[in-house]
């Protein structure tokens, strides 16, 4: 008789369900110096694996799918659309996140009190984000264009915040080789194409393993959070429930309402079947809190599960775990007029459009990994005059929105995937809309 296989995405809701569990327990009977001893170091092996191969999966993808292109023209038009597109659902995120923060005011309820507690708590934490932001504020708007361009290719593939810098080298790469005559490449693309299928097999390995590093992260998390009081954890949460809550429901509108509206309108696919899709992508994203280190996921199921040529898949998905921040984004918006209502600050229309466009940049600037938002929103902060420390309010939540916002951010990556495969005939239907 067949033995009958669980479904993977049911796999990782286990190893968190169980991860969950596990931390409640070890903050209730003390396990916490076993389980930061001999639990956490396994989420951090996963999380490294995954770290591992998403600079070679970048390269080897990116040159593969540029490489296969034989019109340049027309790697200039999938990038214009990609971009144009990216651009376009980080602003809906960020007006979404504007209107639901100013309908619920969340910073009005916010107690005195408290926030004079938490500026001393994590004063500190505040001291290192307002430093890196500093640095980034007194360099020249034009910056971050230097930044992508690499001074030494090998130090960028050791340092996966460089991953911009990674995808510049490889599509110049991969440009050099269709300007090439092709009998000269051949030996080069079939060893890229060989290597494309070693990394993709690499990833099937270490996705194995994700459901017990899923259990690791979330067992860690839950007793970094708790630590040894956890009453006064649900007290802080209790006292910033209406600011979590309200980017929450923002995030939850983009997922079911704006990615369908652009699923329907713009490709052939199912939504159902879509989000089903990606719900693997969306637990692994949770769990990690970075859109990098689910790179190499995401791209096998935009291949395998919504059909996607890999050509499409290679240039568009690693260029959104860089740029494409929605979720980030809307967090940021959010964050910003909480903390100016917080202070007693009145933000006019002008002071929110210009949350609207340094929101915008900043998402495109921040790093794909856990946490750098925070970095980026002191940046948004001081666009419009709102004290940097209000950030240290925040410090508490911001780790559980982080894993949810990335969850976001994964699925307007594929998203736009999806639309501009279709806009390029690079998607299989049959394979998208298969019965699961």
């Amino acid at each position: 008789m067949k033995k009958r296989q669980i479904a993977f995405h049911w796999k990782i809701l286990i190893g968190m369900a169980l991860g969950i569990l596990w931390g409640l327990m070890a903050v209730q009977w003390h396990w916490i110096e076993f389980t930061d001893f001999y639990i956490k170091p396994l989420g951090t092996i996963f999380i490294n694996l995954l770290k591992l191969i998403a600079v070679p999966l970048i390269i080897v993808s990116l040159i593969s799918g540029v490489s296969s292109l034989t019109d340049i023209s027309r790697l200039s038009r999938i990038g214009f659309k990609t971009l144009g597109l990216y651009i376009l659902t980080t602003v809906i995120a960020i007006i979404i996140g504007l209107i639901l923060v100013n309908l619920t005011d969340p910073g009005k309820v916010f107690p005195k009190e408290k926030a004079m507690e938490f500026n001393q708590k994590y004063a500190q934490n505040l001291a290192q984000q307002q430093s890196q932001a500093e640095g980034l504020k007194k360099e020249s708007p034009l910056q971050p264009l230097v930044d992508i361009v690499p001074s030494n290719v090998f130090k960028s593939f050791t340092d996966n915040t460089k991953m911009l810098q990674v995808i510049f080298f490889s599509i110049l790469f991969g440009i050099a080789m269709v300007l090439l005559p092709a009998e000269k490449v051949k030996p080069v693309k079939d060893f890229i194409v060989s290597m494309n299928e070693i990394v993709l097999k690499l990833i099937d390995i270490i996705m194995k393993s994700a459901p017990y590093g899923v259990f690791a992260l979330l067992a860690a998390l839950i007793v970094d959070v708790a630590g040894e009081h956890p009453k006064d954890t649900l007290a802080l949460f209790g006292a910033l429930g209406l600011y979590a809550i309200t980017v929450i429901l923002g995030l939850l509108l983009m997922i079911f309402v704006i990615y369908p509206i652009f699923i329907r309108f713009f490709t052939k696919l199912n939504f159902r079947k879509f989000l089903k899709a990606m719900a693997p992508v969306q637990l692994l994203a949770f769990s990690t809190s970075s859109s990098a280190a689910t790179l190499p996921f995401t791209m096998e199921t935009a291949e395998t599960k919504l059909g996607i040529s890999n050509e499409t898949a290679s240039f568009i998905l690693p260029l959104g775990a860089t740029v494409n921040m929605d979720g980030t984004s809307l967090y940021q918006a959010v964050a910003a007029v909480f903390l100016a209502q917080v202070y007693g600050m009145h933000l006019g229309l002008a002071q929110q459009l210009t949350i609207i466009v340094t929101a915008t940049l900043a998402s495109i600037g921040s790093a794909a990994v856990p946490g750098a938002g925070m970095v980026m929103l002191v940046i948004v902060l001081s666009a419009v005059g709102i004290p940097a420390q209000g950030i240290a309010l925040i410090f508490a939540v911001d780790r559980p929105l982080d894993m949810l916002r990335t969850a976001v951010n994964v699925t307007g990556d594929a998203t736009v995937a999806s639309i501009v495969a279709t806009a390029e005939d690079e998607i299989d239907l049959d394979i998208a809309n298969q019965r699961a």
